[in-house]
């Protein structure tokens, strides 16, 4: 069963995230926040990350970067799920490493399509 970690500073987005993925059969990690996110990522094997853009402490630009400098993220899908839907937040998205962008409020069926084309 893949391990997805999902990050956002919102519980309630959290929450239904989770319930979408684990309603799909996959087990779900969360996080609060980039650097929670990154410690989680280092102590368990991780098959996709979802991960919000604005949140404390560390964003999610940047834990995109700092997981594609890790060797084992280089390949690991990264999924962007965020009220960030300019070009401009999604070209920076692609040039720190993210996978794909999805905009919130998100339609949990095509959260799960996305999911299956980037999961190995």
């Amino acid at each position: 069963m893949p391990v997805i970690l999902t990050v956002d500073d919102s519980p309630s987005m959290r929450k239904m995230v989770a319930f979408t993925l684990v309603g799909a059969g996959y087990q779900v990690v969360e996080a609060v926040d980039g650097i929670d996110a990154f410690e989680k990522a280092q102590a368990q094997p991780i098959d996709l990350v979802i991960t919000d853009q604005n949140m404390p402490r560390m964003d999610g630009l940047s834990l995109t970067r700092k997981l594609r400098e890790h060797p084992h993220f280089k390949t690991v899908p990264i999924l962007m799920l965020t009220t960030e839907s300019s070009d401009l937040m999604k070209q920076a998205g692609r040039a720190a490493g993210a996978t794909g962008w999805l905009v919130k409020p998100f339609d949990p069926n095509r959260l799960i399509e996305v999911i299956k084309k980037v999961i190995k």
